[in-house]
């Protein structure tokens, strides 16, 4: 990562404070620190033993629910570090030591890929490492087993989505240069997933460390099309699985940034695109579809440049979701700042404070706004941030893992 990091470090040395002081937390979140032990960037959420509770997968472990004190191996847990007094550390290099290292847990995502009725885990590696799945193994108990999904993963934003419309999810990557997904077979779901690039090879835009990537259906045709910071590339009627999609350039961002989600924002019935400029920046927002197939970018947030609507500024946001928080059919923003992506002095007010806000959607008269609300501010996100019910109560609540720990935050 020395080749990413440096330039990296030349831009925090100059940059100026942008981050609004946020304001407090209200009552309406309750965060529960289950980890303070750095393991992953990455957190998801299943079933895993079948009693009813939700639990949290996050790093070697999944935690039991419904309150995440009781913690199940998943895989071997050998990494560790020694701390100022010497003694030894479970996990890696983050807040407790001060300095900066990379989990082997970029993302984390569950689902039953053998089929045999309980979640499994799939745990994306750092770029162009391997993504892996792990089985879970029932009451038997014991580690995990452990398959190799795809041997080698780019792209710091992968998505585990149905591409292809045929009701299983896919793993929307990079790899080899390319823009593609891979997909698993159910009959044989230890084999190594099949990959399907959907572009050309280009090393240097579709490289290990590239931010953003994304789908959603731009031009309402009914099939799934992938986004990434340059433009987007149509999915064909009838792919031959060779040819390489259609492109529509477009600019999503200068550097790309954390997840991109196609969604029609302001209910004109135009696919707009959602996303944050740049990962280790500034910026969130929405770029509108115009009715010729152009784009308007609309800035939640402020950047160096230029003030968003909402009155809100941080950096780094590296990970993003969309979903409905209060109800009221449409969907809302999840994002914040990852704690530290770089280490503590690596990027733009790395030391500011690692916020997790929600931007809550509104539509009146053909318009849409965008309100922040603060859920949290003392977590912060990762490579990833997850909103998924946990405990039952029908409301989405936050799940976050990075180099403070890991956190659910519980929507009361």
């Amino acid at each position: 990562m020395k080749s990413l990091l440096l330039p990296l470090l030349a831009v925090g040395a100059v940059t100026a404070v942008v981050s609004t002081t946020p304001p407090a937390p209200t009552g309406k979140w309750q965060p529960l620190k289950i980890s303070r032990y750095f393991w992953a960037e990455g957190a998801c959420a299943a079933d895993v033993n079948g009693d009813g509770k939700t639990d949290i997968l996050s790093g070697p472990y999944w935690y039991a629910g419904p309150d995440f004190k009781t913690l199940n191996k998943i895989h071997p847990d050998t990494k560790s570090f020694n701390a100022a007094d010497k003694s030894v550390v479970p996990g890696y290099e983050g807040e407790l030591s001060g300095k900066n290292a990379y989990s082997e847990n970029f993302l984390s995502y569950a689902h039953d890929f053998n089929g045999d009725g309980k979640p499994d885990y799939l745990v994306v590696g750092i770029p162009n490492k391997e993504t892996l799945w792990y089985e879970n193994p029932g009451a038997k108990g014991g580690d995990w087993p452990r398959h190799v999904a795809v041997a080698s993963t780019d792209n710091e934003s992968p998505m585990l989505v149905d591409i292809n419309g045929d009701k299983q999810p896919d793993l929307l990557c990079m790899s080899g240069g390319k823009i593609g997904y891979a997909t698993f077979d159910a009959a044989n779901p230890t084999a190594i997933w099949k990959w399907n690039a959907i572009t050309p090879v280009d090393n240097k835009t579709f490289q290990r460390y590239t931010h953003g990537i994304g789908h959603g259906d731009i031009n309402s045709d009914g099939r799934t099309d992938i986004l990434e910071k340059c433009g987007w590339w149509e999915q064909p009627a009838n792919w031959d699985g060779t040819t390489p999609w259609t492109f529509h350039p477009a600019t999503f961002g200068d550097k790309g940034g954390a997840q991109m989600f196609g969604y029609d924002v302001n209910g004109d019935s135009r696919t707009d695109v959602i996303s944050s400029l740049d990962a280790h920046g500034y910026g969130v927002c929405w770029f509108e579809q115009n009715a010729d197939g152009t784009w308007k970018q609309n800035l939640l947030t402020d950047t160096q440049k230029e003030k968003g609507s909402t009155g809100v500024a941080f950096t780094q946001p590296h990970a993003l979701d969309l979903v409905d928080l209060n109800g009221d059919g449409t969907l809302d923003i999840i994002t914040g700042k990852r704690f530290w992506a770089h280490g503590p002095t690596g990027d733009p007010e790395s030391d500011q404070t690692p916020v997790i806000y929600a931007f809550m959607l509104t539509r009146k008269a053909g318009q849409a706004t965008f309100t922040a609300e603060i859920i949290d501010d003392n977590s912060g996100i990762g490579c990833q941030v997850m909103a998924k019910d946990v405990n039952g109560d029908k409301k989405p609540d936050i799940i976050s893992a990075n180099k403070k720990g890991c956190f659910v935050i519980i929507q009361k």
